[in-house]
């Protein structure tokens, strides 16, 4: 039976590199492969899949939330590749799932863990609940050499503990980081929000 794998990373640890690779793999192997992304990540260009390195190869399916997977779409597919798995649906990551139940496809995909704020998005968490294979793709910290686990969110040089899940940027906005130094850096701007929130609490 094929499996469901979940290959996440921080940001910066070369995950949509590896997503790359494994489809030239393939490709090379005269092996097809289908690539999928969400439509909302348009960072570099909505309709490819494109890494940091500059390679990049065009998307074969944009899915939003409330998107219906085809069947059709997937026959003669070797590999189904998911790029930003972290922004698909519950819904989404459980259609991918059936796939490798009813078709025998593998299908791996690739995203992050947890937002800025250490928790857990939507589509990794259904993933976690439900791949076959868990991976890390490993990284190391912004600030020191150890092993990043944690996305810090940066806005004029200062640590975000508040805003929106989804906001989109790059290495100018989020960096990996490790345990230790994800909570120097936010646990000072934590308290600058409560202050802030205190503040504005007194004024109403």
């Amino acid at each position: 039976m094929a499996k469901l794998y979940f290959r996440y990373g921080t940001m910066g640890s070369a995950k949509t590199l590896n997503l790359l690779a494994v489809a030239h793999n393939y490709q090379q192997k005269q092996m097809r492969v289908l690539l999928i992304k969400p439509e909302v990540d348009d960072r570099f260009d909505r309709l490819h899949i494109r890494s940091r390195a500059g390679l990049q190869k065009p998307a074969d399916l944009l899915v939003h939330s409330e998107t219906v997977l085809d069947t059709d779409r997937f026959e003669g597919v070797s590999c189904v590749l998911v790029d930003e798995a972290q922004f698909l649906s519950r819904s989404l990551v459980d259609q991918l799932r059936d796939l490798t139940l009813t078709l025998d496809i593998p299908v791996i995909c690739y995203g992050l863990r947890t937002d800025f704020r250490s928790h857990l998005f939507e589509g990794a968490k259904r993933l976690m609940e439900v791949a076959d294979s868990i991976e890390e793709v490993k990284t190391i910290c912004s600030f020191c050499e150890k092993k990043a686990i944690f996305n810090l969110k940066m806005v004029e040089g200062k640590a975000m503990v508040a805003g929106p899940q989804i906001e989109l940027g790059g290495e100018e906005k989020y960096l990996p980081t490790c345990a230790r130094c994800y909570h120097e850096k936010t646990h000072h701007a934590q308290e600058e929000f409560e202050q802030i929130h205190e503040r504005r609490e007194l004024l109403q």
